[in-house]
């Protein structure tokens, strides 16, 4: 595993929030190589997905940072002057698709949009950005709107890329700015996943690099219910990871509340692990045992003449057995809605508007 480890000044002079819609923010052509002795590395062209669902408080601060970044990966860390920004809105019910199109015409081919018809869900609307960048890049970088994500990390992404990484992970070192809530779930969250049997990394969430080969591979996923952290060991075994601090959010409010957190663990549950289904064969076998058990004690104590009256013996065992068996038939009842909603074969998700589609 490559690992480096980075932390962002939150002092650090932001641009305005008007700035996207002002300056042309094209980033100067990268500098020729000079003379060194050393063979430069080539060109990428990178691409920076980002999904927005009612990010019209953070996006005039976001987009500005990104642009500068997106700039910073041109002129210092070989990355194309074709590389661009995509935000893709999530069906959202305020001004982020507005402003995600205002932007994509002020800095033609630096932002482009893409609206969906309707909220489908992060990890939806992550992979129709996806989908739309395979072919258009040589690598992409997912990150949130909230750029809590440290954005110094992404040039070390880039780097562990280039020395041969085809994902690289980023991780957060510190969740300081969490609430207490959200770091006693998030570390719940981790021990269960990895007590179930499910390959994830610790406190990786959805900033990572993707190469052009790790998206064509994961274009072959066809899937209905996304898990993407957990399809990552399969899509490449060259995985890398990069160390960062997670920063306060610049504006607005977490879009993943305890339900949905709840919501995403259970899905990466079912998709990748079956322990669920065999935890009911063993309680199963274990109940079973207990009852011959039982029935042993009951049939000794007639014998003996030591049978007490009551119903207590008869009402609590029929309450746990059903009580157990309605569980188990949810478990079970889980996975087969899931196999009911693979089999339809509907769109994860529908694109309604593009911005800048024309360019390639």
């Amino acid at each position: 595993m490559l690992e480096s480890t980075s932390t962002i000044d939150s002092k650090s002079q932001m641009p305005t929030p008007a700035a996207f819609l002002k300056d042309g923010g094209s980033a100067a052509p990268s500098p020729s190589a000079q003379a060194t002795g050393q063979e430069a590395a080539p060109s990428l062209r990178m691409a920076i997905v980002s999904p927005c669902y009612n990010e019209q408080a953070v996006l005039p601060l976001s987009i500005p940072r990104l642009l500068a970044l997106l700039s910073e990966l041109e002129q210092i860390h070989g990355c194309s002057g074709d590389s661009y920004v995509l935000l893709i809105d999530d069906g959202s019910r305020d001004l982020t698709w507005p402003l995600i199109k205002a932007a994509a015409e002020a800095h033609p081919g630096k932002i482009r949009g893409l609206r969906l018809a309707r909220n489908a869900g992060h990890q939806y609307a992550l992979l129709a950005g996806l989908e739309y960048v395979t072919n258009r890049c040589d690598a992409v970088i997912s990150i949130d709107a909230d750029l809590q994500d440290d954005l110094d990390a992404l040039p070390k992404m880039i780097a562990a890329h280039r020395a041969g990484a085809e994902i690289v992970l980023g991780v957060k070192e510190s969740r300081t700015v969490d609430p207490a809530m959200k770091k006693v779930t998030a570390a719940a969250f981790y021990k269960l996943m990895k007590l179930m049997g499910v390959n994830l990394v610790e406190n990786h969430a959805d900033c990572r690099l993707l190469s052009a080969r790790a998206l064509t591979n994961l274009a072959q996923f066809p899937e209905r219910l996304l898990f993407l952290r957990g399809l990552q060991p399969l899509v490449h075994g060259r995985i890398a990871t990069v160390h960062y601090h997670l920063s306060p959010r610049l504006a607005g409010e977490s879009k993943y509340p305890l339900k949905k957190m709840l919501s995403l663990a259970w899905n990466g549950i079912t998709s990748f692990s079956t322990v669920p289904l065999r935890l009911i064969s063993w309680t199963g076998a274990i109940v079973c045992a207990i009852s011959v058990v039982f029935a042993g004690v009951a049939l000794v104590r007639t014998v003996l003449g030591q049978t007490l009256p009551g119903w207590a013996s008869i009402t609590v065992p029929l309450y746990l057995l059903g009580g157990l068996l309605m569980l188990s038939i949810g478990v079970v009842g889980e996975y087969v809605g899931k196999i009911f909603v693979e089999v339809k074969q509907r769109p994860r998700f529908l694109v309604d508007e593009v911005a800048d589609d024309l360019l390639p």
